[in-house]
């Protein structure tokens, strides 16, 4: 039918293959180690010739840039489907979102070490990649503020305190849950250090 757009059938197969790619990448991150990645291995994976990569991704960085935007978009997506249920309660509310980070984070070593720990010597996100990571921390600089948690500092703190939480978790029980008990009670040391009442009152 005229009018009609045309589907750019070209552009969606190499959005296919470059997802292939990425999904490859994740899958030897997390059988070998993030550190362990090679175009080759990747290559091998999906069935390509490494050289053929190149059409996708100039380098190995490259890949971790796309693993990296990839892996703060999707937690954006998470929060995009949290975030209507958050909690009235102050401290409830804070607690629900300490509690989706940390699930996020413990779920995938691999990603979690790409998403928060500078372990890739030489590897800098891009801006593009970057900025959903950003976007997540205003996200919850405004819940925080929400919820009556509000400067540089005490936010800081917070993210340091689940963040603590989550490389004890990783490092010492991995696939366990013994830090996992203490994410309620380190939220309550927080609230009451900051000032989170319990509940709002009747209605909360």
């Amino acid at each position: 039918m005229l009018g009609q757009p045309t589907r750019d059938r070209q552009a969606e197969r190499q959005e296919a293959t470059r997802l292939e790619i990425l999904a490859a990448a994740w899958e030897i991150a997390r059988d070998k180690g993030l550190a362990e990645l090679t175009l080759r291995d990747v290559a091998f994976r999906i069935g390509m010739r490494a050289p053929s990569l190149y059409s996708y991704f100039g380098s190995k960085n490259a890949i971790y840039d796309a693993m990296f935007g990839q892996a703060w978009t999707d937690y954006l997506t998470l929060i995009n489907a949290v975030e209507p249920t958050l909690p009235r309660s102050p401290r409830d509310g804070v607690k629900a979102i300490a509690h989706t980070f940390f699930d996020y984070a413990v779920a995938d070593h691999a990603r979690h070490q790409l998403m928060n720990q500078r372990t890739i010597p030489g590897f800098v996100p891009s801006p593009e990649s970057y900025a959903p990571a950003i976007e997540v921390l205003e996200r919850a600089r405004r819940h925080l503020a929400r919820f009556g948690v509000q400067g540089n500092e005490r936010v800081d703190l917070f993210t340091a305190l689940i963040g603590g939480l989550v490389d004890a978790q990783q490092a010492n029980d991995l696939g366990g849950d013994r830090w996992a008990r203490l994410l309620d009670d380190a939220i309550d040391m927080f609230a009451n250090h900051v000032g989170i009442p319990k509940t709002t009152g009747r209605g909360s």
